[in-house]
């Protein structure tokens, strides 16, 4: 795990955009597609504001979902809504290259075990993504994954939905989608994520993010969320 510490949120979303336009081009030139999952929340939503404004290979890209709330499609909390308003454009991503988590089924189960198919059928079986976003809760959970849910327990399971949280139910990506990734990309601001954040620096397996895996995982952290490491990590560049 790699991290950088950058001065503030909004420099820490600009920094996480260039290295995902990065990551986008490389996947793009040696394997002709990108395949990347995002997670919802205010510092993400600068990151793809920045990415927008920057050369990005748009036409071989596939964007997926981290985790979605199960509310209604005009719900402001659905990161589905965020994410086609910020992407989908004639000069950005196409309507039919983003891939929304079907929290409106009856049957929520059924579409977990869709979408599950569906990356299983885009990204080989278990479902390899080239870069999946992460957020940071200060309960250290991650995705959907939060403390004390049965999700937890089930670590072979790609797609699942959690308890209630927040007061609603959720669908998420499980451990093994995440930790399948060929790059994790976690995005952490704010004084509030100081005890996760150094958790999830040490690996420490009694938080949600601290189980996902540690290889090519790259975090980007502003002042705030990273006051509590080792003043060398924060110096570094």
């Amino acid at each position: 795990m790699r991290i950088q510490v950058l001065p503030t949120a909004e420099a820490a979303a600009e920094r996480a955009a260039d290295w995902l336009r990065a990551e986008i081009a490389r996947a793009s030139a040696q394997r002709g597609q990108c395949l990347l999952a995002l997670s919802g929340g205010r510092t993400p939503w600068r990151m793809l504001r920045d990415l927008r404004r920057l050369r990005v290979h748009w036409h071989d890209l596939q964007v997926f979902q981290v985790d979605e709330r199960v509310v209604a499609a005009t719900d402001e909390r659905r990161n589905s809504r965020q994410i086609a308003d910020l992407l989908i454009a004639p000069d950005a991503l196409g309507a039919l290259q983003f891939h929304a988590m079907p929290v409106e089924r009856r049957d929520l189960l059924a579409g977990a075990a869709e979408y599950a198919r569906l990356l299983t059928e885009r990204g080989g079986s278990p479902p390899v993504l080239d870069v999946v976003q992460l957020g940071l809760g200060a309960d250290g959970h991650t995705a959907s994954l939060v403390p004390g849910d049965r999700l937890l327990k089930a670590d072979d399971l790609e797609v699942g939905v959690s308890g209630l949280y927040q007061g609603v139910l959720r669908m998420t990506l499980g451990f093994r989608v995440l930790d399948a990734a060929r790059h994790r990309l976690w995005l952490v601001t704010g004084e509030d994520k100081v005890a996760a954040l150094g958790k999830l620096w040490a690996g420490d397996a009694s938080i949600p993010a601290g189980r996902v895996a540690r290889e090519s995982s790259f975090v980007f952290a502003d002042a705030a969320a990273a006051a509590g490491l080792p003043a060398e990590i924060r110096a570094a560049r």
